[in-house]
Parts: structure tokens; sequence; C-alpha cells
């Protein structure tokens, strides 16, 4: 039977685990802002491989398609001061580190908790480490695909309407981006939070649903408080897929507690 950790232990586990993450991102971003992946073809198989290309990198592709994929067709993205095309890159850089990293973090986040519940809440957290990395990657490429073309498309017009000349600062465009990009990783996070605060048998399975309604009231909340405009119809495309995945989440750990019912009703 394993001993119980002291505090010590328990913070110098932390400290060894964070620095697992930390070394993880930090590859990954030298990687992104050092190496250009080349195009090649092997056997009519179109590969790419790595070459050290410290100005037209990996990053510098990412914006390029950024800029294609997201900005409005009549907008200009502009540097207007010399540094600023640099920190774009370091910021796509440290974007693709952590997003590249997201299988290590929910490694050690789930190693780390892991010990501190039971047998069976444990194999309960096994199973979410394949989810929580799946919606991390939905809300990244919802946001990319739909959020963001949206928002951009829809505030530019403000500015046809009054004949200002549409041009964006590449840092303004990233830190944009990088808002709504992470900022959706995180909130499809939402039921697999939900499912693990029920694994530790902190709450009752019938929490979220009897707290349905002020969760709606700070899902709408959270979605005003990170869009960018008052419009009052950005927000909901945050709030919106956040009602639905608490929605999802409710349910998932409500059949978790049924079947958990059902068998030990059958021992």
């Amino acid at each position: 039977m394993a001993t119980e950790m002291t505090i010590m232990e328990h913070l110098n586990e932390l400290r060894t685990r964070i620095f697992h993450v930390v070394i993880a991102v930090i590859i990954i971003t030298v990687f992104a802002m050092s190496f250009d992946l080349r195009p090649v073809e092997y056997a009519g198989i179109p590969l790419a491989y790595p070459f050290p290309d410290t100005i037209h990198n990996v990053s510098a592709r990412l914006i390029l398609f950024m800029q294609h994929d997201l900005l409005p067709p009549n907008v200009t993205l502009v540097q207007n001061q010399p540094g600023q095309a640099f920190f774009a890159q370091v910021y796509v850089s440290i974007l693709i580190g952590l997003i590249g990293a997201v299988p290590v973090i929910a490694r050690e986040i789930s190693g780390f908790i892991s010990p501190a519940i039971s047998s069976n809440a444990r194999a309960g957290i096994t199973k979410i480490f394949a989810p929580s990395i799946v919606l991390f990657l939905a809300g990244v490429i919802f946001s990319y695909l739909v959020v963001i073309p949206f928002i951009l498309g829809f505030l530019y017009q403000y500015g046809e309407a009054i004949g200002a000349v549409p041009l964006l600062n590449v840092t303004d465009f990233l830190s944009f981006v990088l808002q709504f990009v992470l900022g959706f990783g995180v909130a499809f996070q939402l039921p697999i939070l939900m499912y693990g605060i029920s694994l530790t048998g902190m709450i009752s399975p019938q929490f979220w649903r009897n707290n349905l309604r002020y969760a709606i009231i700070v899902i709408v909340i959270f979605g005003a408080a990170i869009t960018p405009d008052g419009s009052g119809i950005t927000m909901w495309f945050v709030s919106i897929p956040m009602m639905a995945l608490y929605l999802g989440g409710m349910v998932v750990v409500e059949r978790r507690a049924k079947s958990m019912r059902d068998s030990e009703t059958n021992t």
C-alpha cells in the first residue's frame, strides 16, 4: 500500500511535472522558430522535412496561412514598427508549443491528481485523457474556422460604413487570434472539468442539473467578457457552444453515476 505523501513531497512532484510541461513547450516553440518544413515527395507521397531557417520558419508559414484564411479580402496586414514581425513569430511559436504540448499537459495533470482519488475514479481519469485532447483541438479548430473569420468580417463592416482604410497591425491581429484560439481550446474543456470534479465525490451528480440556470448566466457573462465588441451577437459564438458542452458534461456525469449504481445493485 502506498504511503501518504507530505506537503513538500506533493510540491516537489508538482514542480517536476510543471518542469516536464515547460520543457515540452520550449522544445516545440524553439523548433517552430528555428525550422521550416520543406515539401518533398517520396514514392508519390507528399511529405515534409525540417530545414533550419530562422526567418521563413514554421511560425512564419502559419502567420501567412492565418492572414489568408482569417482576414477579410479587403483588409491589409501591416507592420508599423521594426520588431513587430519578429515578436509576432515568437507569439505564434509559443502558441504552437502550447498546442503541441497538450498531450504532455494532460498526462501530467492526470498523473498528479490520480493518487488523490479512489481506484474507481482513477480509472475514470485515464479515460478522459484522449477526450481532453480532442476537445481542446475541437475548440481551436472551431474558433479558427468559424468564430474568428465571422467576427473579423463583422467588425470590419463598421469601418467600411464610414470609409476607414482597412489596415490591421500584425501584433494586434495575432493577439486577437490567440485570444480566441486558446480561449476556445480551454473553454471546450468544460465537460472534462465537470467529469473530473464529479470523480472526486465532492459534489453529487445532480449538482450540475440543479444549477443549470446559474451556469447559463455565468456562461453568457463569460461570452460577453471575452468578445471584443458590444454588439451582443459575437458573444453567442462563445456562449452557445459552452452551453452545449455543459449539457453534454452533465449527461455524461449522470450516466456514469447511474452505471455505478446499477453495477453496485447487481453485485
